[in-house]
């Protein structure tokens, strides 16, 4: 146990370096970046080089990659094995593995085709950044771990004029590559029922909780809901007015993908009552959403004020336990309320407040996903 544990410590320095490395270096590890989000790591659909060409997993494009390049992915079928369209606004390219070309929207054939590797078709990443208008980079990682240094590189795919050069992105996406690399080495090592995780922390084992997250929403909720849509989970954003005014594509958003909207009042403002707040959120979220809801969470009020709200039609937020203050920003933080999670009995509601961070949450949700629990949202909506 203790050999696994310390063969999966990554200890938190990742180098970057533009330094050119050989095109097909053997036992590099490779990670894929499409806009801001760092993908799975797996050997299955890890990118290679053949003959001096990128090549990338074509199933890559699907799900939040395809919302953030605009690129999607048709795959093969048993009527057509060897094909593979790759399509988006520019148009499509048919690659053939039987013929080793692909044929754009126009007819035009370039010889440079896919491959297959396994049960997976991968495409030269050149040839698909070049027609789709995307760009993409190839940067050398020096990754260090308990049994020493391990060489790779992130390929990066976004839009154009994305505004991160490499070095910032890669120091902005610092947690999301550490996640991914202790997740893939720990797929890799034989099971030894310890309930490790890297560095010998203890996962608890967990009974399949249902955790409700409650967040207010604010200038992470973006960051936010890219952590929770990649680990398919779900909460609810409690959004003040100039929330509700502003943010009219992030509301649709958290509609369109299952996440809970509630509003926040302050029972301290002297114009207007709790009820007559709520009352006014709802109209706000009518617009940018068509609906309304019944959850509410009122500030600085006492139990009359609660009262007042539920009178009118809404359901006030009560949870189990309040990491407004405590914070949500990094892994020990996560495992910290991951433990208090496995102390309460039955399902528990989690309010976070504006307390919670992209990275803390990413390391919340893959931690509660080992254990066995769910996040799911609260349903209190209105028709």
């Amino acid at each position: 146990m203790k050999k696994r544990a310390a063969a999966l410590a990554l200890c938190l320095a990742l180098a970057w370096s533009l330094v050119p490395m050989a095109a097909e270096a053997a036992g590099s590890v490779y990670f894929t970046a499409a806009g801001n989000e760092i993908l799975t790591l797996d050997d299955a659909t890890m990118p290679f080089w053949s003959d001096g060409y990128l090549y990338v997993a074509s199933s890559i494009f699907t799900g939040q990659v395809n919302r953030s390049l605009g690129v999607a992915c048709l795959p093969s079928s048993v009527s057509k094995p060897n094909q593979c369209i790759l399509y988006g606004r520019e148009g499509s390219l048919m690659f053939d593995l039987n013929g080793n070309f692909v044929r754009d929207t126009e007819g035009n054939i370039t010889y440079r085709g896919a491959i297959r590797r396994g049960g997976e078709i991968f495409v030269p990443a050149s040839v698909v950044a070049e027609f789709f208008k995307l760009e993409y980079s190839v940067t050398p990682l020096s990754l260090k771990t308990a049994d020493g240094d391990n060489y790779g590189a992130l390929v990066w795919l976004r839009q154009p004029n994305f505004g991160l050069s490499e070095k910032d992105f890669i120091n902005a996406a610092f947690s999301q590559i550490a996640m991914r690399y202790e997740q893939y080495l720990r797929e890799r090592q034989p099971e030894d029922g310890g309930g490790n995780t890297p560095g010998g922390a203890q996962v608890p084992a967990g009974d399949g909780k249902t955790v409700y997250l409650c967040l207010e929403a604010g200038e992470d909720t973006a960051a936010q809901l890219d952590a929770l849509d990649a680990h398919d989970a779900r909460a609810a954003f409690f959004c003040s007015p100039e929330f509700l005014e502003g943010q009219g594509d992030l509301l649709r958003r958290m509609a369109a993908t299952g996440h809970a909207v509630g509003l926040l009042a302050d029972a301290a403002d002297p114009d207007r009552t709790a009820a007559e707040q709520l009352e006014a959120g709802n109209r706000l979220l009518a617009r940018a959403t068509m609906g309304k809801t019944r959850l509410a969470l009122v500030r600085n009020g006492d139990e009359g004020a609660r009262r007042e709200a539920r009178a009118a039609g809404f359901s006030c937020l009560e949870t189990e336990l309040d990491r407004s203050d405590t914070g949500l920003r990094d892994s020990v933080q996560a495992e910290s309320l991951l433990r208090q999670v496995s102390a309460q009995r039955g399902d528990v509601r989690i309010w976070l407040g504006d307390a919670a961070g992209a990275a803390g949450l990413r390391a919340f949700l893959t931690a509660a996903a080992q254990a066995g629990d769910r996040c799911l949202a609260l349903t209190e909506t209105l028709p």
